[in-house]
């Protein structure tokens, strides 16, 4: 195989060295990551200014950008290839239920599966620091020696989410789909020493719906999650009612 691995913790993040040791042992690997830390930042592209790169180490490449722009920049300008699989993260922290929306990592993933290349989101399931990278790391290469073997359903991408434990503590994955999150998230107000206000957004504590067969589900009892995840938005469920309406 031949492996294109992105994150959006950025190229020197802990998560992605984990991932270039193991998946380097199935492919053949080149890293084309976020120069610095771009968590939350969601399907971006850079649009309106330059991007540049610049080649740190054999086969690793750091992006003024996001993970999107990664993995744009890596498949049609950077790479001599075109690879069989995208692998993103290995993420600290977990992006499951609504939070994958937010998520530079998934997005990252739902990049490559609109250029029509396999891809996989990791993350480790932490709220610190993370200490189980390589466990992740080898659930990511054994997860990518299956999606060579059997391929994707079209349109589909998966998302994985590991709960950061020794890898013997692991207990097996679960196909899963992808749960709730409430919202009631606090935004903290300050005042810096000139006299300006200013914010902090995402300072509440998690809270995830524990659904029978969902992502959080499985993490939370100790299975590794592998959710498939679609690019198509529509809600077929409300189709027939909205028809329903007058339009005018």
């Amino acid at each position: 195989m031949k492996i294109l691995l992105t994150n959006d913790d950025g190229v020197h993040a802990p998560g992605l060295a984990a991932l270039v040791r193991r998946v380097s042992e199935v492919g053949e690997v080149v890293v084309v990551a976020p120069d610095r830390e771009q968590s939350a930042v969601g399907h971006a592209l850079t649009l309106h200014h330059p991007l540049r790169a610049s080649r740190i180490a054999e086969n690793i490449f750091a992006v003024e950008g996001t993970p999107t722009d990664c993995v744009n920049l890596g498949i049609h300008s950077l790479l001599t290839f075109r690879p069989d699989l995208v692998i993103s993260g290995i993420n600290r922290g977990a992006n499951m239920c609504d939070d994958v929306t937010y998520s530079g990592t998934v997005a990252a993933a739902l990049e490559a599966t609109l250029m029509g290349i396999p891809a996989i989101a990791v993350s480790l399931a932490t709220t610190g620091a993370g200490e189980h990278y390589d466990a992740a790391a080898e659930v990511a290469a054994r997860l990518a020696v299956t999606v060579q073997s059997n391929g994707l359903p079209p349109d589909t991408f998966l998302n994985v989410n590991v709960p950061d434990l020794p890898a013997g503590d692991l207990l097996p994955p679960l196909i899963t789909r992808q749960g709730k999150r409430s919202y009631e998230g606090t935004i903290v107000g300050k005042v810096d020493p000139r006299g300006r206000n200013y914010y902090w957004i995402g300072t509440a504590d998690q809270s995830y719906q524990d659904i029978p067969g969902s992502d959080y589900h499985a993490v939370s009892r100790g299975h590794v999650s592998v959710s498939p995840l679609h690019l198509d938005l529509t809600n077929y469920a409300s189709l027939e009612e909205l028809k329903r309406w007058e339009l005018r």
